[in-house]
């Protein structure tokens, strides 16, 4: 049995990272840094300094912005974020913006100057913008996660100060309780009308935003190219549904997310390839949500050590948190879970990261994919054992291993792939 202490803690990590988000969650993150810059200014600004990590340069530059008619880029998110966001709505600061703003949207970007600069910052997601308007100014900067403010300024006057550090889990809920073991036993035993109205909402929200990439034109299509290629395979539709949430919201869908760690993308995917099987199987709405839990938290578990932002890339974690649930909700316990992640992470670590875009969508059924065959390898009693790559000798240093990987192995990994988007021109 678990301590009651441990199932508080998940179910506290569960309801902070289970949150709801319009659009991708970097440039929306700059819409509201500059929806608070502009409730401190108070007048409008003459002319904006945005001072970013390049991992925020990297995430923003390819993505459409929700509610301003179809541009893209960091210029679009602080013009929103300024014009018309409302920074009380967090992640959903720009939800709420009509077309009747986008003339104004227009206009703050052509005669409003905004300079773009890369930061030396320590921290993966950092940004720092100020605002000036006659002998104004007014300074806001978020670290290490999307609403984690740190400093406040207006006209000198410092009304928020704290210190820089380069931690990616700075004021949030303590995630080293996370083990595979005890994330099996939660999800077997936690009362599920504690947890239901969190999950109700991913299943709820994550699903009509899947409908919506597969029924639209959306990004790539690649959910749709995965059903008219490949019909009722229950592993293709895993993957179609997945992908489908992301191939509409890395092109601008209006319509919100339940996001996981951070990223609305990391959301889709631990969820929809279970929801999908569960249809598939006929399981009951208890099943599916005993399965998401394991899902979301073997995902939280891996992007705890490999952080929010990094060169590796997070739909990956998700994909092996969805093979995860997957084998949960066809009755695997935590010996089948355990290869499974194992071996799912065996295939597809080290994964780049080079920005959120329509492509992401791709990498999001090769995740899918991945973690499908780790859980179909353990059926067949195959498994990648210890010591060769990074496997580990058990199923949590294994993710450990993961995270040295990232946070580590990959760091200059992440400064080729900015140094080559900056060399084509593309910030």
């Amino acid at each position: 049995m678990l301590e009651q202490k441990i199932i508080d803690n998940y179910i506290a990590i569960l309801r902070e990272e289970l949150v709801l988000a319009t659009g991708c969650t970097e440039p929306i993150a700059i819409a509201y840094c500059a929806a608070k810059v502009q409730k401190l200014l108070d007048c409008p600004p003459e002319r904006i300094t945005a001072v970013l990590s390049g991992n925020i340069l990297k995430n923003v530059k390819s993505v459409v912005v929700p509610n301003t008619g179809g541009r893209k880029g960091i210029r679009p998110a602080i013009a929103a974020g300024m014009v018309a966001g409302d920074e009380s709505k967090d992640l959903q600061v720009i939800a709420e913006i009509s077309e009747e703003d986008f003339p104004k949207i227009d206009t703050f970007l052509e005669t409003v100057p905004i300079h773009i600069s890369c930061s030396d910052s320590p921290c993966k997601l950092d940004i720092d913008i100020t605002a000036y308007a006659q002998e104004h100014m007014a300074r806001v900067r978020i670290t290490n996660h999307h609403t984690n403010v740190v400093h406040l300024e207006k006209d000198g006057n410092v009304m928020l100060s704290q210190p820089i550090v380069d931690q990616a889990e700075e004021q949030l809920t303590d995630k080293t309780c996370l083990n595979v073991e005890d994330i099996v036993r939660f999800a077997d035993i936690v009362p599920i009308e504690d947890v239901e109205p969190l999950l109700e909402r991913q299943v709820r929200l994550n699903s009509a935003i899947s409908e919506e990439g597969l029924r639209g034109t959306w990004g790539a299509k690649i959910g749709r190219i995965l059903l008219e290629d490949y019909g009722d395979d229950i592993k293709q539709k895993a993957k179609a549904f997945a992908a489908a949430g992301s191939d509409a919201r890395m092109s601008g869908c209006e319509m919100p997310v339940v996001i996981l760690s951070g990223s609305g993308n990391q959301g889709i995917t631990a969820c929809m390839p279970v929801v999908a099987y569960a249809k598939h199987i006929g399981a009951t709405t208890e099943q599916l949500y005993r399965a998401l839990l394991v899902s979301d938290l073997v995902t939280i578990h891996q992007k705890t050590g490999i952080g929010r932002l990094s060169a590796y890339c997070g739909a990956i974690s998700a994909g092996v948190g969805a093979g995860a649930g997957i084998c949960y909700l066809l009755g695997g316990g935590y010996r089948a879970i355990s290869h499974t992640v194992v071996n799912a992470v065996a295939i597809l670590s080290g994964t780049i990261c080079d920005g959120a875009k329509p492509s992401c969508a791709a990498k999001i059924a090769a995740a899918v994919d991945a973690g499908i065959m780790g859980y179909r390898m353990y059926l067949h009693h195959k498994e990648f054992r210890s010591g060769e790559g990074i496997v580990a000798s058990s199923v949590d240093d294994t993710i450990a291993n993961v995270g040295v990987l990232a946070q580590q192995g990959m760091q200059q990994t992440d400064h080729t792939i900015l140094r080559i988007m900056q060399d084509e021109g593309c910030m």
